[in-house]
């Protein structure tokens, strides 16, 4: 598997590690894309304000990016100046974020293998960042487990991943795909995986998880961790009085959050552990 460690005790040979040669040319464009830097920069700097105080003390960070593809979030913890790690079942896109960590003289850890069985020890990371993760995999418990799992006390876990609140969704060029009923979004998984690769842009392994954030909050209470939502971590002391008002005012009015997240595409939150 060129340079790129694969696990060889975490069952990841059962999946497959190769990708649509569309699907990886999206990703290699896409992954240096200035408004998606933007958007993954973003992603640091709230895991950092999140975590707090902990940032100063443990500097540098070890930071674990599950679903890395082409390792731009990874990149950016190293150029950060934190020991970065990221995982991801697409060894081509792995193979790339390794050249280009190279090219930039950026030391990072890149290794193939499965979010349900993470190949570091527990307790080992003050971050973990899940971008776009969760609706991928099918075992997705398994997956909040070894997040959480390898997790330190107070450390901080950064979730983004599908909506099913919302009628609007990127997975599937299917309009309202969110909302389709489970036999039928049965059926067109395995038309995405078999002769319609095009209708879930050719990802060897389509959503097939739709979330909640109400969902995703409790599940993350039972494994000790405390959640906030995109509109709880919109409040920041240095935001203009309009941040500030809205996730107020939707604290005070549990409808208006929950219409919040009807609006808004993608499910985003971000916990700490206790």
């Amino acid at each position: 598997m060129s340079s790129l460690e694969l696990e060889s005790d975490a069952g990841s040979n059962k999946f497959d590690h190769s990708s649509h040669k569309e699907f990886y040319e999206y990703y290699a464009k896409q992954s240096q894309d200035p408004g998606a830097l933007g958007r993954l920069q973003a992603i640091v700097q709230l895991a950092l304000r999140v975590l707090g105080a902990k940032a100063e003390q443990r500097t540098p960070l070890n930071v674990l990016d599950v679903g890395c593809g082409a390792g731009t979030l990874t990149m950016l913890w190293a150029k950060a100046g934190h020991q970065a790690h990221g995982l991801d079942v697409n060894a081509p896109l792995l193979e790339l974020a390794q050249a280009r960590a190279k090219k930039d003289g950026l030391q990072a850890e890149f290794r193939v293998g499965t979010a349900t069985d993470l190949p570091w020890p527990a307790e080992s990371m003050d971050v973990c960042v899940v971008p776009e993760l969760l609706e991928h995999v099918a075992e997705w418990e398994r997956c909040l487990d070894e997040a959480c799992r390898v997790l330190r006390p107070g450390g901080v876990i950064y979730i983004s991943t599908s909506n099913k609140l919302c009628p609007k969704q990127n997975e599937f060029n299917l309009r309202f795909y969110s909302w389709y009923p489970g036999f039928l979004k049965r059926h067109y998984e395995k038309l995405a995986v078999t002769t319609r690769p095009d209708i879930a842009n050719y990802a060897k392994y389509p959503a097939v998880n739709w979330f909640t954030y109400f969902q995703l909050r409790d599940e993350l209470l039972k494994r000790g961790c405390v959640a906030q939502d995109r509109f709880d971590l919109m409040r920041r002391a240095d935001a203009g009085w309009l941040r500030r008002a809205i996730p107020g005012l939707m604290g005070l009015v549990p409808p208006l959050r929950w219409i919040g997240h009807v609006l808004t595409p993608y499910t985003v939150l971000a916990a700490r552990k206790t």
